[in-house]
């Protein structure tokens, strides 16, 4: 993830509850059903993402499979 001003050309705009997150088109069909969250605790503070497509993932959390 990363902040954008504005989208690219073929991002597509996702908005939920006041919240817009833009998404690759390439990666559309990938995330469908996805939920994002946001954790916030002692040791760390982030997103979690919890897709039920996932199949497996890599150990650092960074690519996974569909």
């Amino acid at each position: 993830m990363s902040w954008v001003d504005k989208p690219a050309k073929f991002d597509e705009k996702v908005t939920q509850d006041g919240i817009t997150v833009f998404v690759d088109s390439k990666a559309l069909l990938s995330l469908i059903g996805t939920e994002m969250d946001y954790f916030n605790g002692k040791l760390a503070s982030q997103f979690i993402f919890n897709n039920p497509n996932i199949k497996g993932a890599c150990g650092c959390g960074e690519s996974f499979m569909v």
